[in-house]
């Protein structure tokens, strides 16, 4: 059974950084596609960054290009996003997701496995 818990949420100020850690109990994580989404209410869950299943490749929302950053460490069974220049706008709830798959999916329909979320709030 697979788990993703997400750490790292809180508040901040406009300007100020995060970094979110996921944590996974799966077993073959290295073999995993990880990504993370946020979303607000009354809207779809939007696709933030993506991290192919060695690290090789990431991929990013235009909206974050420059601010956020995607890693992996894989002797921790761990995912991380680093943000930085926050804005009120990246105020949403984050959630981690993983696939077992060669390519890097940037859907959320795309992703089997989910963590529960944690909130972010940028105050202005």
């Amino acid at each position: 059974q697979v788990q993703l818990t997400e750490s790292g949420g809180g508040l901040v100020q406009a300007g100020g950084s995060l970094r979110l850690s996921c944590e996974a109990s799966i077993s073959a994580f290295n073999r995993y596609a990880l990504a993370w989404f946020r979303q607000v209410p009354g809207k779809e869950r939007e696709f933030v960054t993506a991290i192919s299943w060695n690290g090789g490749k990431t991929y990013a929302a235009d909206s974050v290009k420059g601010r956020f950053t995607i890693s992996r460490d894989d002797a921790k069974n761990t995912v991380y996003l680093q943000m930085d220049k926050l804005t009120p706008e990246d105020t949403a709830v984050y959630y981690c997701a993983a696939r077992h798959i060669s390519w890097v999916p940037q859907s959320f329909d795309q992703y089997d496995h989910w963590g529960p979320g944690t909130q972010v709030t940028v105050s202005s």
